[in-house]
């Protein structure tokens, strides 16, 4: 995959002291120079027509429709919320108007180079203070780039950045599936310790609940409304707002620690006013916590390094009867199979796909003794760390490789290697219709970006 690419024969110093030298045969334009930025079109939801063009909007696609509004291909970027997303699309679209557009009425640029380039040129980083952020065309127009006059340059270049892409893309792929099968490994080991046990040989009795099938003969089947001494559901409603947050104080926990169980990190706060008045949410060391809104049953016990804090209206919280059950074992059942599957198809049936405190509080649950669920959880933890520790290398594997395609593309369009004769040797491919990037568009298949990617959190 990884070619011996060497820098050009021959360099100029343009004077600009951040894109350093730049292969003399190649120009310095103002990006104004080079493309122009198109309005997209007012098209509201109730006036679309049924079809098969793709709208896009500032994220990307957001819709279909029977007409549209670019050629093809094109390049689609965001002018309001995501602004300075640059998305590219093999097919015409319909581009709305909080976006602008690019295709071959706007340059003369191979449209595919000017998207890696567009992308090299984090045109996130340029708006202007005001209380709707977003993407100023005229601004955009003077950034300085390098530009290789010659199209068929501009056509290696696309070929080499597309070649190698196809490749690491392979290799992200193979490694999302290996972190699929850990996670189902994980599973299935969680499934097994909190339905049977450590026993192989032990003696079984019905559950007397279709889903759970046969338990150890000396566990309980409990609800959890009988394992808790106390439940609290977060502060729904205007008792907790974002006018509320400050800068610093005391937490407020959501699923922003619960989803990767990580009660380091998160950045908002509550007053010490605010947090004297809501001291029914307060968090304290072996709080289960439970996410029922977006991404539900996600379960975390609060560790005793967490710093004083509120739940939000996103979590619930259980203090677990410690004469039953322990919490990181509360926590451990709740993550087996059966138990996220009866969540899931509950939240389906509400008006709202989340749970709330009674269906939670009719969760099923195998409870063994208070030793053994000891002997199980040192057992989980153990096999857990292997696991663990491969997914998270596999996990830097994959941090890695998108970090060697960024620099990659940087220093491909910026001219600090020369791709032209690595073009001539490479291999001929036939072009694969699976979805590279979030930013390049050509089918509907889910991204390796959206395979490890959490649903960013709504306080």
């Amino acid at each position: 995959m990884i070619h011996d690419l060497k820098p050009y024969p021959a360099y100029k110093d343009f004077g600009v002291l951040w894109l350093g030298d730049v292969p003399e045969h190649w120009e310095i334009r103002r990006l104004k120079q080079v493309c122009r930025f198109a309005y997209g079109d007012s098209l509201p939801t109730e006036i679309r027509q049924q079809g098969e063009i793709a709208v896009f909007g500032s994220n990307g696609r957001v819709g279909f429709h029977s007409t549209a509004n670019t050629h093809t291909p094109c390049i689609v970027i965001g002018r309001k919320g995501s602004f300075g997303k640059v998305n590219f699309s093999t097919d015409p679209v319909f581009a709305i108007d909080t976006t602008f557009f690019i295709d071959d009425r706007f340059t003369k640029a191979n449209l595919h180079w000017l998207y890696y380039l567009l992308g090299w040129l984090r045109l996130d980083e340029v708006s202007k203070d005001s209380a709707v952020p977003g993407l100023h065309r005229e601004d955009a127009y003077q950034r300085i780039v390098a530009y290789p006059t010659d199209s068929d340059e501009q056509s290696a270049i696309v070929h080499y950045i597309d070649y190698i892409d196809r490749q690491i893309r392979r290799y992200i792929r193979a490694k999302q599936k290996l972190i699929k099968l850990l996670e189902e490994q994980k599973q299935a080991i969680i499934h097994q310790a909190v339905t049977r046990g450590l026993d192989p040989d032990v003696r079984l009795k019905p559950s007397g609940v279709e889903w759970l099938g046969d338990v150890p003969e000396h566990w309980e089947v409990l609800r959890l409304k009988s394992l808790v001494t106390e439940a609290v559901a977060g502060p729904y409603g205007s008792s907790l707002t974002k006018e509320m947050y400050t800068r610093q104080g005391y937490r407020v926990y959501g699923q922003q620690q619960v989803i990767p169980d990580d009660f380091t990190i998160g950045d908002y706060y509550i007053s010490a006013e605010q947090f004297s008045q809501m001291q029914r949410y307060r968090v304290f060391t072996g709080d289960v916590l439970v996410s029922v809104m977006g991404t539900v049953g996600r379960v975390a016990v609060v560790p005793e390094n967490a710093e004083p804090g509120i739940i939000n209206p996103r979590l619930v919280r259980y203090r677990p009867d410690t004469t039953r059950v322990k919490s990181r074992y509360l926590q451990l059942a709740m993550q087996g199979t059966t138990s996220q599957v009866q969540l899931r198809e509950a939240a389906k049936g509400t008006t709202m796909e989340g749970l709330n405190m009674q269906i939670l509080g009719k969760l099923v649950l195998a409870i063994p003794p208070l030793n053994e669920q000891d002997t199980i959880l040192n057992e989980w933890h153990t096999k857990s760390e292997v696991l663990v520790f491969t997914e998270n290398n596999v996990r830097s594997e994959i941090s890695l490789l998108r970090e060697y395609r960024t620099r990659l593309i940087a220093d491909v369009v910026t001219g600090k290697l020369d791709v032209r004769e690595a073009v001539a040797n490479l291999p001929e491919e036939i072009d694969e219709t699976e979805v590279l990037d979030e930013g390049l568009v050509e089918d509907e298949e889910t991204t390796e970006e959206d395979l490890d990617r959490e649903p960013e959190e709504e306080t």
